[in-house]
């Protein structure tokens, strides 16, 4: 389903993500390479079979995308973000890159999206969130969306915010305020839910705090 069929909600939480990035795309990556720990590590991770596609929630500039697209040229990507301000420049940056041929970008929102409706396909071999879901209202729905979205054999893999729990409370706290101010909230509740996800879709799940806690890493697959 796209942002334009989730009714009220997703269309006020698209308005806010444009309203936030509209301006901040232009440096987003050059900002957030510094504290988005992690991302690459997952990107290594994903090892799409020959031929294999590989689907991203929130693809914000598609830097992501691009990386793991040189990284594994026999794979296909697509990617979709709720905020038209971060797909205007997503497309630019893959038309940059070249890969306009082998990343597929739409809008839409996480907590609702159908693989068939957004790109005409029963599934992905590999579905990944990188600090996706701490900015998503309603983001558990996200992570079961996701997993539903996976053909047989595949693999979603999550990164994200952790709680900090094993760093100086003092950083944990200047982070999350900070955090605040961009509407993202770390998401303690993630592992008990990406198990539950796994469990009702019969999958295998591993979960585990990265950097003392600092970001969290979840891998749901069969």
């Amino acid at each position: 389903m796209s942002s334009n069929e989730a009714g009220a909600p997703a269309r006020s939480h698209a308005e806010a993500m444009d309203a936030i990035y509209r301006t901040q795309r232009h440096i987003y990556d050059l900002t957030r390479k510094y504290y988005l720990l992690g991302r690459d590590r997952l990107i290594a991770d994903l090892a799409p079979p020959p031929g294999g596609t590989v689907l991203e929630l929130g693809c914000g500039t598609a830097r992501n995308l691009i990386i793991a697209a040189k990284r594994y040229p026999d794979a296909r990507f697509f990617g979709f973000d709720i905020s038209e301000a971060m797909l205007e420049a997503a497309r630019v940056s893959v038309r940059k890159a070249g890969l306009e041929g082998r990343i597929f970008l739409t809008r839409g929102d996480a907590t609702a999206f159908s693989a068939q409706h957004l790109f005409g396909l029963q599934g992905f071999d590999r579905v990944f969130c990188s600090y996706t879901l701490s900015m998503i209202p309603g983001w558990e729905k996200a992570v079961a969306a996701a997993a539903a979205s996976l053909a047989p054999g595949g693999r979603m893999h999550i990164v994200d915010f952790g709680m900090q729990d094993e760093l100086p409370r003092w950083f944990a706290k200047s982070l999350h305020a900070w955090l605040a101010r961009f509407q993202v909230s770390p998401r303690r509740e993630l592992g008990l839910v990406a198990q539950n996800v796994a469990q009702t879709c019969g999958l295998r799940i591993d979960h585990r705090p990265l950097y003392r806690g600092y970001a969290q890493y979840a891998v749901i697959g069969g």
